[in-house]
């Protein structure tokens, strides 16, 4: 009889193990996260096989201390302190050595340290079986476990069970451990690529030097330290982008998403579903849920370019995101919180499109916090140089080719040409003379521009500019040079053109009077100057 009962007590444990291991390889197999392996593992022994307090311990090795990783049972507190110097306590010696260690009674073993202080070991009813974990030839840690001590349980066969289980716990270790590096490396490089974006767009990267631009990087420099929303006005190809991209860089956001969006790209359905996104079934089509930009941009800057374009029925929504920092996504019902700076950017005049009543007044003035005007390119002339010489160098890198000189005809041109385009024309204008060049001198000849003539009394007496954007002095005469006779042609042009009438010739020339009254005296210009006398007539 007891034969037979002790055989069917073998049938019962043989076929609960084998459960036990089929939906342990199972849970392996279907979990993603190593906690969710675990926690499923842990919770299986435990209803199976009477197991409690199952725990993961690994091993740190950059500390070399062993960390709970993971424990059944086990309160967040205690499982803090279970901390462990290799082969200190049962847990340090098994990782040690690489062999299970198995303790019938807890309460009679001083090695047993307790260290998490979860057990009751007065009592001296408790087991503790702990085996090692191996990868690769190498203990990484250990799986242990607690057993209620009964005559008629073997811990042997425990031992068995458990070396089974952490050679299949030791493959979720390794997905998790790659998947940790992975993540690391991601993280790492997200954090270099943010700085190197941070560097990129600082305003002292921005090009140009003129008093205007000086007043944009003012207000670069004032806004970035708030929270305020910020309007940028200015022609197309002005550069209101970068301005964009440098206010949220050099922000306390700089380091959370900076999210774009072209207001005039998109239709006015395929725009609300890009701003605020759709769930699942909103609308034939919709067969999952689309995050918009607004919770993409969550913590960080939100830029919305050409708002101007933005259908009515949208600024409405738009509005009450702007007032209320809330929305809910097409055929969603739950409202969504938000935190989000938002920048703008349009070519418009929306004064005029507030009076034509095609934007919304209150939107307008939700929006127009703080404006930003962004010069175009024939405003901040003297800008022009730095920008050619800027567009030189990148259009040789790019192009691979080694364009050195401009020449003065050249520069004059480029100079004296309106740029409807502004800055994007001239880059463009720059990278199309430098693919055509056949020499190391662009000559006016390469910019087929409709507009203003060389001058024909113009020298093709080149300036020198290095591949990467460096001056450097050619022959007889330095950028400096040149660009300072450029500077004495345009103010002399100006006066002539004006009839020396200083004032309208420092508004042409996007200058104060201060600064051209200083150049006048420089350049002994002073018997191009209108006296008083005439000025009143």
């Amino acid at each position: 009889m007891k034969k037979e009962t002790a055989s069917l007590s073998g049938l019962k444990r043989e076929i609960s193990e084998l459960t036990v291991l089929y939906e342990v390889s199972k849970a392996i197999n279907t979990c993603v996260k190593l906690e969710d392996v675990m926690n499923a593992i842990m919770s299986l022994l435990h209803e199976k096989m009477g197991m409690e307090r199952g725990t993961l311990t690994l091993l740190d090795v950059k500390t070399k201390e062993l960390i709970i990783e993971i424990a059944h049972g086990l309160e967040q507190n205690e499982k803090a302190r279970g901390r462990y110097r290799i082969g200190e306590g049962i847990t340090g010696k098994v990782v040690a050595a690489g062999e299970p260690i198995v303790v019938p009674n807890v309460g009679n073993e001083p090695l047993f340290l307790n260290r998490t202080q979860a057990r009751d070991i007065s009592r001296g009813n408790i087991s503790f079986i702990c085996v090692p974990i191996k990868l690769d030839g190498k203990t990484i840690g250990a799986l242990s476990v607690d057993r209620l001590f009964e005559a008629n349980i073997s811990l042997e066969e425990d031992v068995r069970l458990l070396t089974i289980i952490s050679s299949m716990v030791a493959q979720a270790v390794r997905t998790h451990q790659l998947h940790e590096k992975e993540k690391e490396k991601l993280e790492n490089e997200n954090t270099r690529l943010r700085q190197e974006l941070k560097k990129k767009f600082n305003p002292s990267n921005i090009i140009g030097q003129s008093k205007r631009m000086q007043d944009v990087y003012s207000s670069i420099e004032l806004v970035s330290q708030t929270p305020a929303t910020v309007m940028i006005r200015g022609e197309s190809g002005t550069g209101k982008e970068l301005v964009a991209h440098a206010i949220h860089y050099n922000s306390d956001r700089s380091d959370k998403p900076f999210i774009k969006i072209s207001c005039a790209a998109l239709p006015e359905t395929l725009l609300e579903s890009e701003l605020f996104g759709y769930d699942k079934g909103a609308f034939t089509g919709a067969t999952a849920t689309k995050i918009g930009r607004f919770e993409m941009a969550n913590g960080g800057t939100l830029f919305l370019d050409e708002i101007g374009d933005i259908p009515q029925s949208t600024q409405v929504k738009l509005l009450r995101v702007l007032q209320e920092k809330e929305f809910e996504r097409l055929g969603g019902t739950s409202t969504i919180r938000v935190n989000i700076r938002i920048i703008t950017a349009t070519n418009k005049n929306l004064e005029d499109e507030v009076a034509a009543k095609r934007f919304r007044e209150d939107l307008y003035y939700r929006l127009n916090v703080i404006p930003i005007f962004i010069p175009p390119l024939r405003e901040r002339k003297e800008d022009i140089p730095l920008l050619v010489q800027h567009f030189l160098g990148v259009a040789n890198r790019e192009n691979k080719k080694n364009v050195r000189y401009i020449s003065d005809g050249a520069m004059n041109y480029l100079v004296n040409y309106a740029w409807l385009g502004n800055v994007r024309e001239l880059e463009n204008a720059v990278e199309r003379a430098v693919v055509l060049c056949k020499t190391d001198t662009v000559s006016p000849d390469l910019f087929p521009i409709p507009g203003v003539k060389q001058s024909p009394s113009a020298e093709l007496r080149p300036v020198a500019i290095k591949s990467g954007g460096v001056k450097e002095p050619p022959n007889d005469h330095s950028l400096d040079d040149s660009v300072e006779r450029l500077e004495r042609d345009l103010i002399e042009r100006a006066m002539q053109e004006t009839a020396g009438n200083q004032r309208k010739a420092a508004k042409k020339l996007g200058i104060t009077e201060r600064i051209l009254g200083y150049k006048i005296k420089k350049y002994s210009f002073k018997h191009l100057v209108k006296t008083k006398k005439s000025d009143s007539v």
